[in-house]
């Protein structure tokens, strides 16, 4: 159960500040966002406030903002139809009734003769208790459409995806992306921040009850001046000649509490990817400094991004198939044995996750988040959008051939982790 919990909270996090990226540059541009959803399939929750709905969903394969514009707008208000109208405070429709008026006794019915819901913002026609003549209604910018018993605000055009600048487009969706980094980074500071961040300094941090070290009488904090004689001026230098002695007899000069000590330490063997070394049973020092956690966090944020981009290459060039790719499955049974052990561990590879939940979605790939700013990337250089049909024909196919890649990495995962 645990392992399920976690898997939720990390999968949790990391979508959500995947889509809050989204959600918080589109807000920023003026786009309305319909909804925020974390999660795919059928609503298990679901709270409106403002012009957005929250919800979470049943399937825990993603989330999404449904922005205004990016998929066309459904309601039309065509001639002929019957509606009814309620007014704001300044006589501007606020609630155009589509069906079943009858629950709205106070609205005013009218015949439409032309509505304009995006542009211009008004409704031509002729209202039953003044049917000879033609009248204008002023629609408010932020109305909402009642049908079936269900609210829709309209989305005038300067609120849609679509009628923003492509720097504001681009940053909407480069932001998803964006912040999966900027969650990592923040999950390294913390780790930084709690655990402290390794020096280079000769000096013994904590010492493990088993090991070589605490037998001979080595005590965390001692200062070590040489080894066998030779002078050390490094934490660097340290685990070298240990690590080059495995049970060979060491002597430690050391200087605990301003006093000069020897103390003989015996390294214990280990094989490490086929190669033995030796080990005492110690920890580097460590350093509690909000600027060197800082520091820690950029450094371990790109050297992780950078071994992502390793892995890939090696993916493409063929040096791994296909079966070394994971999917939900498969991150799942990771998460399981990175919980074992501990909390740090676990927080380290939610760092590590969100960084190829980032870099994955910056692929030039139709239907990921790269594959959108590519569409951009074309519209800057030819001056001028391709057409929204096309466009979202690649983007199909994209998404089915990616959810054909899903079910192929699943079922490898399951053969890998069930039926073996």
């Amino acid at each position: 159960m645990s392992t399920v919990i976690a898997f939720i909270i990390i999968f949790g996090a990391l979508v959500f500040f995947h889509e809050f990226g989204h959600f918080i540059f589109a807000k920023r541009a003026g786009i309305l966002c319909r909804e925020f959803a974390i999660g795919m399939g059928p609503k298990v929750f679901s709270h409106k406030k403002g012009e957005t709905t929250y919800t979470i969903r049943l399937l825990p394969i993603g989330g999404f903002v449904r922005m205004a514009g990016e998929d066309p707008e459904m309601v039309e208000i065509k001639p002929g139809y019957r509606i009814g109208l309620l007014f704001n405070k300044a006589n501007q429709v606020s609630k155009i009734i589509l069906n079943n008026k009858d629950k709205f006794p106070n609205s005013r019915i009218v015949e439409v003769e032309y509505a304009d819901i995006e542009k211009d913002l008004f409704i031509k026609g002729y209202p039953d208790d003044d049917n000879e003549n033609l009248h204008t209604f002023a629609i408010h910018p932020q109305a909402v459409i009642v049908e079936n018993g269900v609210e829709t605000q309209i989305a005038p055009i300067d609120r849609q995806f679509a009628s923003k600048s492509l720097g504001h487009r681009f940053m909407t969706i480069f932001a998803g992306p964006m912040m999966n980094f900027v969650l990592a980074f923040i999950v390294f500071v913390i780790i930084a921040l709690l655990q402290g961040v390794p020096t280079n300094e000769p000096k013994l941090g904590v010492i493990t009850p088993d090991g070589a070290a605490k037998a001979a009488g080595l005590q965390k904090g001692d200062i070590i001046q040489s080894i066998n004689s030779s002078e050390v001026t490094s934490w660097s230098d340290v685990v070298e000649i240990i690590r080059k002695n495995p049970n060979e007899t060491l002597e430690f000069s050391i200087v605990r509490d301003e006093q000069e000590k020897n103390i003989k330490v015996t390294p214990l063997e280990k094989t490490v990817e086929g190669k033995k070394m030796g080990i005492i049973g110690v920890y580097s020092p460590v350093e509690k400094s909000p600027i060197q956690a800082i520091t820690a966090g950029a450094k371990e944020t790109y050297f992780w991004t950078t071994q992502i981009f390793v892995m890939l290459g090696k993916l493409i060039t063929g040096q791994f198939s296909i079966d070394a790719l994971s999917g939900p499955v498969g991150i799942y049974n990771s998460t399981a044995e990175v919980a074992k052990s501990g909390i740090y561990y676990l927080m380290k590879w939610a760092g590590i996750l969100s960084i190829n939940l980032g870099i994955m979605n910056l692929l030039p790939i139709p239907a990921l988040d790269g594959g959108r700013l590519m569409f951009f990337a074309v519209e800057a250089v030819r001056g001028k959008p391709i057409d929204r049909q096309k466009e979202g024909m690649v983007h199909f196919i994209g998404f089915a051939l990616l959810m054909l890649l899903m079910l192929v990495v699943t079922w490898n995962d399951i053969q890998r982790f069930f039926l073996k």
